[in-house]
């Protein structure tokens, strides 16, 4: 059995502690780390050497974005694609070498799209759907068992919000990010894992504003996800989120995934 984790982690210098805190408690063999916010020679290498993930990839980068594999499995970086088409660092992928040798894992980060869902009137909110796009076409050239996982910044379900029709106006789960995310659903085959094991209605939420969630209102969205491919996905033998991490000091955003596989 391999676990396979994925994690938002919102500044990992700021919260080396809380991973390691996680490495512990649920022992992923693979934890996948979007915003990391730091420089590929600023990431804090000796904090996960000293916690046993040995083997790491970094595309990091001043400021925001940076995503970053940190494995107990031997690995190689095999590609780092460009889709917001700016030279932002969104996106690594590896192909484990050891236990579930060939596997490839895709670590993405989607940008969030700013706050006006209207390619015209805000820029950004276009360039997240050509990041889509561009990895919809990508989609439609794999031809290897992929697990594509992170933070994509979309809840495609009615029940992945906790408000659906007040959030339909609301970047993350607007009706044309939703249909975008199918596009590049079809391209693929992907098999959403998130509801493969907690299936739909059922509350799955992965992310809770930091100006509500200390109030205690349950207003969560589900904007992180780990994809499969088709054969893959029926390897897969259970999935959880692991909300406690909301509830630490100083925390991310983002609660962390683990899957398990049996390859």
């Amino acid at each position: 059995m391999i676990s396979i984790a994925t994690w938002n982690i919102n500044s990992v210098r700021l919260r080396a502690d809380q991973v390691v805190r996680f490495l512990r408690q649920e022992a992923p063999d693979v934890l996948c780390l979007q915003e990391i916010k730091c420089a590929e020679h600023l990431f804090p290498h000796e904090v996960f050497e000293a916690a046993g993930y040995a083997h790491r990839v970094v595309h990091g980068q001043k400021g925001y974005h940076g995503v970053a594999t940190l494995s107990r499995i031997p690995l190689r970086e095999i590609a780092r694609h460009d889709w917001q088409d700016n030279g932002e660092a969104r996106h690594i992928g590896v192909e484990l070498l050891g236990p579930g040798q060939g596997l490839v894992l895709e670590n993405v980060y989607i940008p969030a799209g700013g706050d006006i869902p209207d390619r015209a009137a805000n820029p950004k909110f276009g360039q997240k759907l050509d990041f889509l796009a561009r990895m919809t076409r990508w989609a439609e050239t794999i031809d290897r068992p992929t697990l594509i996982v992170g933070d994509f910044n979309i809840a495609p379900l009615d029940c992945d919000v906790y408000d659906h029709k007040a959030l339909l106006k609301v970047v993350s789960h607007t009706p044309l990010e939703v249909e975008t995310l199918q596009r590049f659903a079809d391209a693929h085959g992907w098999v959403d894992l998130g509801r493969k094991h907690i299936p739909a209605p059922e509350r799955n939420w992965t992310w809770w504003s930091y100006r509500t969630y200390w109030q205690e209102k349950d207003r969560g969205r589900r904007l992180d996800h780990m994809w499969a491919s088709p054969a893959l996905a029926a390897q897969s033998r259970a999935h959880r989120f692991v909300e406690e991490t909301r509830r630490w000091d100083q925390p991310s955003d983002h609660v962390p995934l683990v899957t398990e596989f049996a390859l």
